[in-house]
């Protein structure tokens, strides 16, 4: 892979890792919101969490492809 492809590719990926920490600080507030409200949409409640645990693996998943662990 040229140099350029590769610097490109990064910087996708870079964009798109913030994009997801942004959602999932996004998410963390609305479900902060909706758990201090007390509204009682327990449903909503876990749909919005587990879309937190999807997108903190996602995350997790583009820092290991950005930073690989050296000792491994």
């Amino acid at each position: 892979m040229s140099p350029m492809r590769k610097s490109m590719e990064e910087t996708e990926l870079r964009a798109s890792l913030d994009a997801l920490r942004v959602e999932h600080r996004d998410l963390d507030k609305a479900i902060a919101d909706l758990h201090d409200a007390q509204v009682g949409d327990e449903l909503l409640l876990r749909r919005l969490k587990k879309r937190k645990l999807v997108l903190r693996d996602r995350i997790e998943q583009l820092e290991r492809l950005l930073e690989p662990d050296d000792r491994a």
